[in-house]
């Protein structure tokens, strides 16, 4: 039977409307992307002049196909880049892109804060090797140098592990520090560093994750001097999650352990907490920074680690970041993706959202990074293809990306502002999408019953009210988790 109302406008249309709808805002990623700001095919560097980037072509010393871009930074109108002596022909591993005279395109990387600095096994005066890098609140950039060049079984170590401290007013070096051989092992492998300050730029802390060697390093600003908590058993990988899959290629990383960081704002106790994770894993764990910074608390801490839910499958992770007010992002790296958390939220897949995907663009993003404005950082590398295949240097490999925080985490489940309280579930991750639904569904249910008389008309109206109250409900529940 063919069911018309009197606007004429049929059940088959209503329910079609219906069909496109649910079509139209069912999305697979963020309705607002990242950016993309700049992009290569290969790196390149802003060598003095074009005959010494010839010589150090044929000599070696610059090799563009070995360069590879792992953390992002940035401040004011720079966006620091590192790249990591992994192969030889490395000219600079701490660089930065001026943004005024580069705005987007593939602009050349400048060596921080010179040339002279970034000389490989130069250890008291330069910087070896470089990974992810991170500016504080008081304009200071802190860089591990590892003193590495190489990768796996080619690395070498012509200098020691060394904290530099930058001063980004004046460009110059006003702190290094030289990692006590108590705070390595001989597996030690450090790429992430987090930076905590407390009541004053004196009172800072900086925490490094040795990924290979299974510890966390604490460094005091104020003391000059670093401790090491070893005796963790979160530190580990997951042997269930050693297994990874990037750009079509399977690989196993099963040695991974504690590797992205992020730090909550400052408590009501006046600390921090730290929240980490081991690369081959899916779960995080947290640690308040009141034990980090308590070099007495080494050896007695265990039960002050906790350990958080799993985000879910396909949810290795290297680098993490979180904002002021408590939003975490976070790389997926199985999933070309960044994801999302809010940190007043419990720790479970329902909470995680995906701010944005691109299996072309985002494959490997590296780093993220949140500036002093709220912006967001991503850098994608590709870095499977380029250890464990070859990359295709006519296509893009590198790509750095920019957004707004508040337009990245803009109707997913890490948005919390007012109105996001005040709505069920779905809501909070589709709002515009699921009241045009829910609308074109009360137009179908009328369409319905149209030919029952009064009894259809109750019925519309008992449908909606039904739906109204299920909204209500819902949004009951929501608040009662916060």
């Amino acid at each position: 039977m063919h069911v018309q109302d009197k606007g004429g406008i049929g059940l088959l249309t209503a329910l079609s409307l219906l069909l496109v709808a649910v079509t139209m805002v069912t999305p697979t990623q963020a309705a607002y992307k990242l950016q993309e700001r700049y992009s290569w095919n290969q790196l390149d560097f802003a060598f003095p002049n074009a005959r010494l980037k010839e010589q150090a072509m044929a000599s070696g010393d610059y090799i563009p196909q070995n360069a590879l871009p792992v953390g992002v930074e940035h401040f004011g109108n720079r966006l620091f880049v590192t790249v990591p002596r992994w192969r030889d022909g490395i000219p600079a591993t701490l660089t930065y892109i001026n943004m005024d005279h580069s705005v987007t395109g593939s602009p050349e990387l400048i060596p921080y804060p010179d040339w002279r600095a970034n000389t490989a096994g130069d250890c008291a005066n330069s910087i070896t090797t470089a990974y992810r890098i991170k500016v504080d609140e008081c304009g200071r950039l802190w860089v591990l140098d590892t003193g590495t060049v190489g990768i796996g079984n080619t690395t070498t170590n012509p200098c020691p592990y060394a904290i530099n401290v930058f001063d980004l007013t004046t460009n110059t070096r006003i702190r290094r520090y030289e990692l006590p051989a108590a705070d390595t092992n001989p597996n030690t492998f450090i790429a992430n560093i987090a930076v905590d300050i407390g009541k004053n730029c004196d009172d800072a802390y900086a925490y490094f994750a040795d990924e290979l060697g299974y510890g966390l390093i604490s460094y005091s600003w104020e003391l000059n001097k670093s401790w090491r908590f070893s005796a963790h058993s979160y530190f580990f990988p997951d042997p269930l999650r050693g297994d990874f899959n990037v750009a079509g290629i399977n690989f196993q990383w099963g040695e991974e352990g504690i590797f992205g960081m992020s730090l909550t704002p400052i408590r009501s106790d006046g600390y921090r907490t730290l929240y980490f994770s081991p690369l081959a894993s899916h779960r995080q764990f947290a640690v308040s920074t009141r034990i980090l910074r308590d070099e007495t608390r080494i050896e007695d801490s265990y039960h002050d680690f906790v350990a958080l839910d799993e985000r879910g499958p396909n949810a290795h992770t290297t680098s993490r970041v979180m904002s002021d007010d408590g939003v975490e992002l976070f790389n997926l790296i199985d999933q070309n993706a960044v994801g999302c958390w809010h940190s007043s939220m419990p720790y479970s897949p329902q909470f995680h959202g995906i701010v944005d995907r691109d299996d072309v663009g985002l494959v490997f993003p590296a780093d993220v990074k949140i500036d002093e404005n709220k912006n967001v950082w991503v850098l994608s590398d590709r870095m499977p293809v380029f250890l464990l295949s070859d990359l295709d240097y006519s296509d893009i490999n590198f790509r750095i990306y920019t957004a707004p925080l508040a337009t990245l985490i803009e109707n997913t489940v890490c948005d919390l502002r007012e109105q996001r309280l005040r709505s069920p579930p779905i809501r909070s991750q589709f709002p515009k999408a699921a009241l045009l639904l829910s609308r074109i569904w009360l137009m179908v249910t009328r369409l319905m019953i149209v030919d029952a008389g009064s009894a259809g008309v109750a019925g519309a109206v008992a449908g909606e009210s039904v739906l109204l109250a299920t909204r209500k409900e819902r949004g009951a529940e929501r608040m009662s988790q916060l």
